[in-house]
């Protein structure tokens, strides 16, 4: 039987920010296109959080930890399907989990999440694991969205560019001849919301008021563009394993003014983003901003500052609010699984072929 035009999906996403779990309930009829019905966001509990930034990092009893964690993490995204409201038929979710620990080059990715306890207290069927395929098949794992930014962005004939700014950042670029390449361009709110969190006592710079105060320092903005991965030809993705409060406690940061250090920071995402887009995909006219940092209003001005030739517009104004574009790619992405369709893209990742992505706990 061929699938039905209005068959629904779900997708769940906490990403490297940590800020919660995003959910979204999207129609993906099998010919193309996409329609979001419902989006609801959960805070993370702080208990949950803190967990979750430890086990990024060795620590006693992890084991047993982490499978706690899963747990917990099932449950509140259990609860973010519940938040959606009254749900259609569901074909089923995809829940992408909380990595912990991305060595592609050692040939693992590891995200929390016990799926089958997720498809125990929703009822639905639960594809997880998504990443894991594509680095047994040699890829990076990630990133995963290109494709489902090529179908939901791409223009023939028009080069534009897609970033995501989570904890990380990373670049799609869709090029008007249909060629579509991506990779992480390095930390976004990841180190940012550290450093506020560290001298704030916030969970993040608040429209990255508080950079815009300080003064960038040169010579520490060399500092961190020196680090080894910027110098990376792609597929490359990265992560907390090297971009976290240990790797910033690494940095030439004494003597410096705390709002300074802030505003260097601010800067150093910008030049990432900005060197990744003039290397490759130099003929750029718009870069459609998501994710969490399209509201960090100093960020991007630092960001178009870099980009003077380039339009920058947040993914609402092309028909995805920013706050919903990575949870609708995993309900994309639930959607190939269930059609047994590629969901990588090895020209992005890397990996030796295309490869469906996942592994299904049904209801």
């Amino acid at each position: 039987m061929s699938p039905v035009a209005t068959e629904a999906f779900i997708g769940l996403m906490s990403g490297t920010s940590l800020d919660g779990v995003d959910a979204v309930l999207a129609e993906l009829p099998a010919g193309g296109g996409l329609r979001v019905l419902a989006h609801a966001h959960l805070d993370f509990p702080g208990a949950l959080r803190a967990e979750l930034l430890a086990l990024n990092h060795s620590g006693p009893d992890e084991l047993h930890r982490a499978a706690m964690a899963g747990q917990e993490l099932a449950r509140c995204y259990a609860a973010a399907i519940q938040a959606l409201g009254p749900l259609p038929p569901v074909r089923a979710v995809a829940a992408h989990g909380q990595t912990v620990r991305h060595r592609p080059e050692w040939g693992y990715t590891l995200q929390l999440l016990n799926p089958a306890l997720l498809a125990e207290l929703s009822g639905l069927n639960v594809v997880a694991d998504l990443r894991s395929r594509d680095v047994a098949a040699g890829g990076q794992g990630a990133p995963l969205v290109p494709a489902f930014h090529r179908a939901v962005f791409g223009k023939a004939g028009v080069d534009i560019a897609v970033l995501n700014l989570g904890g990380m950042g990373n670049l799609s670029f869709l090029h008007g001849d249909g060629r579509t390449l991506g990779f992480d361009t390095g930390p976004a709110n990841a180190l940012l919301d550290a450093w506020a969190a560290h001298h704030l006592d916030l969970p993040f710079d608040d429209g990255g008021g508080w950079a815009s105060g300080g003064t960038v320092q040169p010579a520490l903005l060399r500092a961190f563009q020196a680090e080894p991965y910027f110098a990376l030809p792609p597929p490359r993705s990265t992560g907390r394993d090297l971009f976290d409060w240990p790797w910033l406690q690494r940095q030439p940061l004494a003597g410096i003014d705390p709002r300074d250090v802030q505003a260097t920071l601010s800067e150093f995402t910008a030049w990432s983003v900005a060197d990744a887009l003039k290397r490759h995909q130099p003929g750029a006219v718009e870069l459609i901003v998501c994710g969490g940092g399209a509201f960090n209003a100093d960020l991007l001005r630092r960001l178009q500052a870099r980009l003077p030739g380039v339009v920058l517009v947040g993914s609402g104004d092309r028909g995805l609010p920013p706050m919903q574009v990575e949870a609708a790619a995993f309900a994309w992405l639930a959607a190939a699984f269930v059609r047994q369709q590629p969901g990588n893209l090895p020209g992005v990742t890397g990996a030796r072929g295309p490869r469906v992505l996942g592994a299904m706990y049904p209801a």
